[in-house]
């Protein structure tokens, strides 16, 4: 499939070249991927399954607006395996996050260790085979996004480049994960901290190095990674507190994610340590018999979303997810980009905000 960079910014155009990559990918990995091979048929088509899944696609296309943004250039197949491998390496993150928070599903569908329970329930350790089988799983999807990355037919200037900002992207993802399960299981007012996780584990990962990472390849200066920078973090923190809502208040046939899991893991979130902060002891006391218990069930649910909006936690998150769309906003205020991919991050901008899943 060809998809002209040059001229037009088709997103879902761009969606599709990275599925197509993937597919291929995935139908044949080469030989030093153990899919077929030491791990069977069972493993590779259950990651086949995962990261052929409709997904988003945000990582990959922000990398792809990254790459048009420094001016592109040849070699657009690295550029396509590049996207492409960040898909690889998310999947590898979701389904170790899933074990990490006991979730049962991931978009609408049982999550990865509740698949493999369920497809060896005859065993009389099925619940912990699920687990070991996905922790493996996601080591499969973190070998082949490493695989994908060396096959990508980079130069020596764009590995030089391109690799540094890998590792230091999955530094930042395992930090950011570590940050999150201390601070998991009850509630806590601290926003800082809420907002590292945040930035660690969404505005970094989801945002500012997918766009580095493109740039990276095109032989971006130093002045479009700042601005990159500028645009990616205000974003990734509106994103993530978009999540954050969602996952109490959203609908779970939009989100596929059952509104309860948030609260039943003590997710550590900004929403709720600012409604801690501005509780009443009352409500605080309401609030921490209910958090990060996992017997919670919908009318102790529907009391903490009552404190929750009676604090006002809620209608502060909304404003700072309006300011930091702003934020976003303005960084793209520059004569840097071409009108294509200003329009591209601009949309990428508002649907990342102003969604219900």
């Amino acid at each position: 499939m060809s998809t002209d960079l040059t001229e037009a910014l088709d997103l879902d155009a761009i969606r599709d070249r990275v599925d197509t990559v993937l597919a291929d990918f995935l139908r044949r990995p080469p030989s030093t991927v153990p899919s077929q091979r030491g791990c069977g048929d069972e493993l590779a088509q259950a990651l086949r399954d995962f990261v052929l899944a409709p997904g988003k696609r945000i990582r990959a296309l922000l990398c792809v607006l990254g790459w048009q943004a420094a001016g592109g250039g040849d070699g657009e197949e690295a550029l396509w395996r590049t996207a492409a491998s960040l898909e690889i390496f998310h999947a590898f993150a979701l389904i170790h996050d899933d074990i990490i928070d006991s979730s049962q599903t991931r978009r609408g569908r049982p999550s990865a260790h509740r698949a493999f329970a369920a497809r060896h329930r005859a065993r009389p350790d099925a619940d912990v085979f699920g687990i070991h089988a996905a922790i493996l799983l996601g080591d499969l999807a973190l070998t082949c996004s490493d695989a994908l990355m060396h096959t990508a037919g980079l130069t020596t200037r764009q590995r030089d480049t391109v690799l540094p900002l890998i590792d230091t992207m999955r530094g930042e993802v395992l930090l950011g994960q570590h940050l999150d399960l201390m601070a998991t299981g009850g509630p806590t007012d601290d926003v800082e901290h809420a907002m590292a996780i945040a930035r660690l584990k969404t505005a970094k990962y989801t945002v500012e190095r997918p766009l580095h990472l493109g740039a990276a390849l095109a032989g971006a200066d130093r002045e479009l990674f700042d601005l990159c920078t500028a645009y990616a973090l205000p974003l990734g923190e509106a994103f993530q507190l978009r999540d954050d809502l969602l996952g109490v208040f959203g609908d779970p046939a939009l989100t596929g994610k059952p509104v309860l899991d948030d609260l039943r893991s003590g997710k550590a979130t900004v929403l709720m340590a600012l409604a801690l902060r501005h509780a009443t002891p009352h409500q605080r006391r309401t609030l921490e018999a209910h958090i990060g218990r996992p017997d919670l069930d919908a009318e102790g649910a529907a009391r903490v979303r009552h404190i929750l909006q009676r604090t006002g936690a809620r209608d502060m998150v909304e404003g700072m997810i309006s300011e930091r769309y702003e934020a976003a906003l303005r960084a793209l205020d520059s004569t840097m980009l071409s009108p294509q991919t200003l329009h591209a991050l601009r949309h990428i901008a508002t649907r990342a905000v102003v969604r219900t899943a």
